[in-house]
């Protein structure tokens, strides 16, 4: 019996990632195939177009009309679709308090520091 060594797979999100990174860094929306040029052409375009449709699905990209497909731009910055997924992890516990409280003990001394400015900078933007 040989062996053959396990299919390398990418880790979860890297391709998602890319293809963020790709509409990013595009002046405007681009289509599938503009995508996949833009990442060099080493995954197929069906698989550009399924990646497109899945973070559309999820909320990341929004899609429009162009000729019989579609071209995609980010709906986000990373910054901001950071903080999405950070709140939709947060959505998911039953237990918010606990949640927050793991999440503020495993911040840095700094980034505690620049939450609280951030916590002390909305509260003077409350209604």
């Amino acid at each position: 019996m040989s062996e053959t060594s396990p299919v390398q797979r990418r880790p979860s999100g890297e391709l998602e990632a890319s293809v963020l990174a790709a509409l990013w860094a595009a002046e405007g929306p681009l289509s599938p195939a503009e995508v996949q040029s833009t990442l060099g052409r080493r995954l197929a375009r069906t698989t550009v177009t399924t990646i497109l449709t899945r973070l559309h699905h999820k909320g990341a990209v929004s899609r429009s009309r162009a000729g019989r497909g579609f071209v995609y731009s980010p709906i986000q910055d990373s910054a901001g679709l950071t903080a999405r997924r950070m709140r939709s992890e947060l959505d998911k516990q039953d237990d918010r308090g606990t949640a927050l409280a793991r999440f503020v003990s495993q911040l840095t001394s700094e980034d505690a520091q620049l939450l609280r400015s951030l916590l002390e900078g909305a509260g003077d933007r409350a209604p």
